[in-house]
C-alpha cells in the first residue's frame, strides 16, 4: 500500500505504540483519539481491533481522547471515526498481529502460515505452543512506523466485526459514574459563570452590587466582562447565578432582535459569494420551471445534560477534564487564551450527556480553566445551567436554500441551480487559526470573534454539504452565499448544511414528479444510475408497501426522500407517514441504509434511529427565538423538542454489502427524514410548506395563502 493511501489518522500518528500496548494483566490497550459522544464508537473500534488481533473484545481496554495518551486525531466529527480512525486501527492491528506471528514462528522453527491465534494464544495445528502475545510483545519493536502493507482480514473471515456487541459505555452510565458530571475530586470548588446576555454586552453593575449578588460564602472572580461565582457549596453558586440573572445590568453590544431569528433575515445581509459548477443559464426550451425558497431556523443542540468541565492548575500545568469532540485543538486554544506555553494544557476526555456537534463542552472547559488558573492546586468544577446550554452554546446555522429548475414535459431536468445562504457551520476551537471560545471574548483583554469562514468543500463543506443532488441531472450550478456576521454564534450541528439542502432538493424533486404526473419513487429511480442509490430507494419503498397513486390526501400522506451523506458516505432512503389534524404528527418511518461493511449492526441501527427521531424534532418542533435583546428559548418550556409520546414507529433495514468498505452513517438519516416528512405533508394537504419547522402556525399560514 502506498503511503498516501494510508488513513490520515495513521499518517499523523505513524508509530505502532501510539495505538497499542500489551499490559501485564494479559490485556491489550487500544488507544484512539476518537471519543465517545453517545454514538457507540468505542465499542465498534474495539471490535475492529479484536478482529484483526484474534482477541475477544473483553481482552481489550480502550483509552480515548487523552492528549497525553492517545493519538492526535483531531475532532470526532463528520461520521469519519470508523472510516478513518477505524481504518488506521485495522491496519495497525493487522501489522502487529503479523509481527507477533513472525516472532513466534522464529522461536518455534516454523513458518507464520503454520500458526494461528486464539484469544491471544499462539496455536499450531490447533494445539497450544506455550507462546502468547504477552510473552512475545518484548520481541517486536512497537516504536516502528506502520507500513500499512500487511493484508487485513477478508469479510468472510470475520467473527467479531459484523456482530452486535454490547456497548462499552452503557453500564457505567446506567449504574452511575459514567458521566463527567459524576467526577468529584477531593477539595473541589464549584463555579457558575455569568454569560453575557448578547454579543458585546458590557457589565454595568458596580463591584458592590456583584458582592451582594454573590452572597455569603461565594467568591466573585472577574476579568473584564467574564464573571464567575466560586464556592465549596454548589447550591450557593447556583443561587448567586440566579440572582445575577435578575439583578445585573448590561450595556452596549448588539442586543438581539426578533426579526433576526428568521432565516429570511439572512437575505438582507452582506454576503461573501462563490459559485460551484458551471454558470448555467435557464434553458429556454423548458416546458415548465420550478423555483422555490426553503429554510431552516437556528437550532439548539439541546442535550438533556448540560455542559460540564473540571480543571486543575498546578506547577505551571493545566489539566482539563472535558467532553469535547476535539481534545487537542481545545487544549491548544485554552493555552493561547491563558498565555501558557504550548503543550502545557492536557485535556482528558470524559463522556458527557450526548453530543450532536460543537456544543458548550469547549466553552465550559475554558470557563473552568479561567477559574483554576487563579486558584492553583484546587480542582474547579463548572456546570452550566439549562439556560446556559440553550442560549450560550453555539447554534446550528439558519439557512435559506433556493432551487430553480427547468424541465421538459416528462419531468426531465434541463437546468438546475441551487443557492444557499447561511452563516458558518464551523467555529470550533482552532478553526481558521482562531480560539473560538465564548468567555475569551469577554475578558479584559478579549479575543474578538472573527468573521465566519465555512468548512472547505474538500472536507465535506458546511452550508454546501449535500447541496449537489446525486441524481443524473445536467451540470448543476451551486451558489454559496456566506453570511460572515450572523447575530448569534453558529457552528457545527449534526449534519451541518445537509438538513436544509436535502429538504430543498428532495422537495423540488417531489414537486417535479407531481407536476409531470410521475410516481415519486419511479421518478427518482428514472434519474438514479448509482446501483446503491437505487437499492435503498427500492428497499425503503418495499418496506413501506409503497403503491403509486396512493401517496395520500384528506389529512394523511406518505413521502419519500433520498440522499447520500456528503455524497461519499452512507446512502439512505426514508419513507415517512404523517397525519394532519390540528397539527402535524409523524406516525411512522421506514429507512433503508447502505453503509457498506457495518461493524456493529445494533449500534448502527441505534445511530440511524436516533438521527431519524432528532430530525423529526427539528422538522416539526425546534426553533431558537430571540426577544428583548437575548435568546428567549432558554428552558424546556420555551424550546420545544419532540416528546416521548410523539416518537413515531421507526423501522430500519441495513442493505449494504459487507465486502464494501464501511461508510459513515451517524448523520445519514437527518436530511431524508426531514424531506420525507415535508413530502408526506404535501401529499396529505395538497400544498407545500417550505419553511422548517412545520408547526401548526406555518401550516395554517400556508393553507390561508392557498
Amino acid at each position: 500500500m502506498i503511503r498516501n493511501a494510508l488513513p490520515q489518522s495513521l499518517v499523523d500518528n505513524p508509530r505502532l505504540d501510539q495505538w497499542l500496548a500489551f499490559e501485564p494483566d494479559r490485556t491489550v490497550t487500544l488507544k484512539t483519539g476518537k471519543v465517545e459522544i453517545g454514538q457507540g464508537i468505542l465499542t465498534a473500534l474495539r471490535q475492529i481491533a479484536a478482529e484483526e488481533l484474534d482477541l475477544e473484545p473483553r481482552q481489550i481496554k480502550v483509552v480515548s481522547g487523552d492528549t497525553e495518551l492517545s493519538p492526535a486525531e483531531g475532532f470526532t466529527a463528520g461520521s469519519l471515526s470508523v472510516e478513518i480512525g477505524g481504518g488506521a486501527i485495522r491496519l495497525v492491528c493487522a501489522e502487529v498481529h503479523a509481527r507477533l506471528l513472525e516472532s513466534a514462528a522464529s522461536r518455534l522453527g516454523t513458518e507464520p502460515e503454520e500458526l494461528a491465534v486464539e484469544a491471544g494464544e499462539i496455536r499450531r495445528a490447533g494445539q497450544p505452543t506455550g507462546l502468547d502475545y504477552w510473552s512475545l510483545a518484548g520481541s517486536i519493536d512497537l516504536t516502528a512506523t506502520a507500513t500499512g502493507s500487511v493484508p487485513t482480514k477478508r469479510p468472510a473471515e470475520y467473527s467479531v466485526v459484523g456482530r452486535s456487541e454490547r456497548r462499552l459505555d452503557l453500564p457505567a452510565k446506567v449504574f452511575s459514574g459514567g458521566f463527567i458530571h459524576d467526577l468529584a475530586p477531593p477539595g473541589m470548588l464549584h463555579a457558575r459563570i455569568v454569560h453575557r446576555p448578547w454579543p458585546g454586552a458590557r457589565l454595568a453593575s458596580p463591584e458592590e452590587v456583584l458582592a451582594k449578588v454573590a452572597g455569603p460564602g461565594v467568591e466573585v472572580v472577574r476579568d473584564g466582562d467574564y464573571l464567575a461565582f466560586v464556592s465549596p457549596d454548589e447550591t450557593a453558586c447556583a443561587a448567586a447565578l440566579g440572582r445575577a440573572w435578575q439583578r445585573l445590568e448590561w450595556s452596549g453590544g448588539e442586543p438581539l432582535r426578533p426579526e433576526q431569528q428568521e432565516a429570511s433575515w439572512l437575505l438582507s445581509q452582506p454576503t461573501i459569494d462563490r459559485q460551484i459548477g458551471p454558470a448555467n443559464r435557464p434553458e429556454p426550451g423548458a416546458a415548465f420551471r420550478l423555483g422555490a425558497r426553503y429554510s431552516r431556523p437556528y437550532l439548539a443542540h439541546a442535550s438533556i445534560g448540560p455542559s460540564c468541565a473540571l480543571a486543575l492548575f498546578r506547577d505551571g500545568r493545566m489539566d482539563v477534564w472535558s467532553h469535547s469532540q476535539g481534545v487537542g485543538p481545545l487544549g491548544a486554544s485554552i493555552a493561547r487564551v491563558l498565555g501558557l506555553p504550548p503543550g502545557s494544557v492536557a485535556v482528558h476526555h470524559v463522556q458527557g450527556a450526548g453530543c450532536y456537534g460543537h456544543n458548550g463542552a469547549d466553552d465550559v472547559a475554558l470557563d473552568a480553566a479561567l477559574v483554576a488558573v487563579r486558584k492553583p492546586g484546587t480542582p474547579i468544577r463548572v456546570l452550566w445551567m439549562r439556560e446556559d446550554e440553550l442560549s450560550a452554546s453555539p447554534f446550528g446555522a439558519a439557512m435559506v436554500v433556493e432551487v430553480d429548475a427547468g424541465c421538459d414535459e416528462t419531468g426531465r431536468v434541463l437546468d438546475w441551480t441551487l443557492t444557499v445562504t447561511s452563516p458558518t457551520h464551523v467555529s470550533r476551537p482552532g478553526a481558521g487559526g482562531e480560539v473560538h471560545l465564548l468567555s475569551a471574548e469577554a475578558l479584559g483583554h478579549p479575543w474578538p470573534r472573527s468573521p465566519g469562514k465555512d468548512l472547505p468543500d474538500e472536507r465535506g463543506g458546511g452550508a454546501t454539504r449535500n447541496s449537489l443532488a446525486l441524481y443524473d441531472l445536467p451540470p448543476q450550478r451551486i451558489v454559496h452565499r456566506l453570511v460572515p456576521r450572523p447575530p448569534v454564534r453558529t457552528s457545527a450541528l449534526r449534519g451541518l448544511g445537509t438538513l436544509a439542502n436535502v429538504f430543498a432538493i428532495e422537495s423540488t424533486i417531489d414537486e417535479i414528479a407531481m407536476r409531470a404526473g410521475r410516481d415519486p419513487v419511479a421518478y427518482r429511480l428514472s434519474m438514479m444510475s448509482d446501483p446503491r442509490g437505487r437499492r435503498v430507494i427500492e428497499r425503503a419503498a418495499e418496506m413501506a408497501g409503497w403503491q403509486p397513486g396512493q401517496e395520500g390526501g384528506a389529512g394523511s400522506g406518505r413521502g419519500i426522500a433520498f440522499s447520500r451523506y456528503k455524497n461519499h458516505a452512507a446512502y439512505a432512503a426514508i419513507v415517512a407517514e404523517v397525519e394532519v389534524e390540528e397539527e402535524l404528527r409523524v406516525t411512522r418511518l421506514w429507512a433503508a441504509v447502505d453503509a457498506g461493511l457495518v461493524i456493529n449492526p445494533d449500534g448502527a441501527i441505534n445511530q440511524i434511529e436516533g438521527g431519524i427521531i432528532q430530525a423529526v424534532s427539528w422538522a416539526t418542533k425546534e426553533q431558537v427565538r430571540l426577544e428583548e435583546g437575548t435568546v428567549a428559548t432558554s428552558t424546556w418550556d420555551t424550546y420545544r423538542i419532540l416528546r416521548f409520546s410523539e416518537v413515531p414507529d421507526v423501522e430500519v433495514s441495513l442493505v449494504g454489502d459487507p465486502n464494501d468498505p464501511p461508510l459513515g452513517l451517524g448523520e445519514v438519516s437527518l436530511g431524508p427524514t426531514a424531506a420525507s416528512i415535508g413530502n408526506a405533508l404535501a401529499h396529505a394537504l395538497g400544498l407545500r410548506v417550505r419553511d422548517l419547522p412545520l408547526t401548526r402556525d406555518r401550516l395554517m399560514a400556508a393553507m390561508e395563502a392557498g
